[in-house]
């Protein structure tokens, strides 16, 4: 059972939205490989607004995550593709499907 859960809402810069949306896409099989992450989701919410959405079944996953390749590769290309700082909320699952 799933309990906790990341969100993080990431603002591209204009003329980068391609190379996130890309980035991200790509980050897919970084997400498939990390056993401890149970459902990752990249999502376009706005013309420059993307968020990432993964879910875990206790915080040692959701810190091995943090720690891992995707996060690394994000924080890397941070200022090259964001226009601001990447928003991360870890948050509680309160219920799930």
């Amino acid at each position: 059972m799933v309990t906790v859960a990341i969100l993080a809402t990431l603002q591209a810069k204009p003329e980068k939205v391609t190379e996130l949306s890309d980035m991200l896409k790509g980050a897919v099989e970084l997400a498939q490989a990390e056993e401890q992450t149970i459902t990752w989701y990249a999502l376009q919410m706005g013309e420059t607004t993307f968020c990432i959405f993964d879910t875990f079944e206790d915080e040692s996953g959701r810190q091995a995550h943090l720690n891992g390749q995707i996060a690394a590769a994000l924080m890397a290309h941070a200022d090259e593709l964001l226009s601001e700082p990447p928003k991360i909320e870890q948050i509680p699952i309160l219920a799930a499907k």
